[in-house]
């Protein structure tokens, strides 16, 4: 099996120089991203960030994704692995110390760097992270993500008599709307915007409650009330705001999303949502996650 990592590229101004975050291992005497292994059932996008913090002591939320690397290792007992390696931009959170020349985490890390970009690559250890580097600033500065979400597994339609608003998710959604908590906050979602159906609603619900966010309730987003023109409006002043956001709603309603986006469908599962990474209305970036 693949060994499977997560991490981040962080870029910041630092004394008044273009900087990247990177972090020096002493075991392999290298230079690269902060990154790490995924905890057995952890999202990668999760694992991103905790792996940052973890390396940096800095708290990130991600931006857009980044090429994956894929490349041999040789494991402890000599056998040959392929290590896969899933990167995003990283972003500092605005009140953030930046200073990390006194982290260390443990005996993995003995230094913590902001380099500037004009001598980063010649720091760096290896030519996949110089690509890495080269791919990362290529992408378009100050897009924000606009989480595309598909309510939760819901209790089966065909046994509900009530009205089909009321409708609440069945067990295994209520664990999907759980593990999705962790991955919005990865994006650093900041407002949450839902169709009032109980599905939906329950769906966000751990997450807004946890980041002490209330919930925006908007008709047009239910399968009852969804048109064309009113998804549109919304949609547009969504990515006017500039804020990270998550759109709850079903999956009759998704097509019209995305069509104000102008993106194909993904056809989204049960609680998968597109991430949509937007600058100035213009798409950056988009993924597909699933908790």
């Amino acid at each position: 099996m693949d060994v499977q990592s997560a991490g981040a590229v962080v870029l910041r101004r630092i004394d008044g120089r273009r900087s990247v975050l990177l972090v020096h291992r002493p075991r392999y005497d290298d230079w690269s991203f902060p990154k790490g292994k995924l905890d057995p059932g952890e999202h990668a996008a999760v694992a991103a960030v905790r792996e940052v913090a973890e390396e940096t002591g800095l708290p990130v939320r991600l931006g857009p994704p980044l090429p994956t690397q894929r490349y041999p290792v040789v494991g402890r007992s000599g056998a040959a692995r392929t290590k896969t390696v899933r990167y995003w931009l990283g972003r500092v959170l605005p009140d953030a110390p930046l200073d990390v020349s006194g982290h260390t985490c443990g005996d993995e890390i003995d230094r913590v760097a902001w380099v500037p970009l004009s001598e980063a690559p010649g720091r760096m250890t290896y030519d996949y992270d110089r690509a890495t580097l080269t791919a990362a600033l290529a992408v378009p500065r100050g897009s924000v993500p606009l989480v595309v979400l598909r309510h939760g597994q819901a209790h089966p339609r065909k046994q509900w008599a009530e009205d089909d608003r009321l409708r609440p998710l069945a067990p295994a959604g209520r664990g999907e709307a759980l593990a999705l908590a962790p991955l919005l906050t990865a994006y650093g979602v900041a407002s949450v915007v839902t169709s009032p159906s109980v599905r939906c609603v329950e769906t966000v619900l751990p997450y807004a409650g946890a980041a002490g966010l209330p919930l925006r309730e908007e008709p047009v987003l239910t399968e009852e009330d969804a048109t064309p023109d009113g998804v549109r409006r919304l949609v547009d002043s969504l990515l006017d705001a500039r804020s990270p956001v998550v759109l709850c709603t079903h999956r009759p309603v998704l097509p019209h999303v995305l069509a104000a986006l102008d993106l194909p469908d993904p056809h989204l599962d049960p609680a998968s949502a597109l991430v949509v990474h937007h600058s100035r209305r213009s798409v950056v970036a988009s993924e597909v996650i699933s908790p």
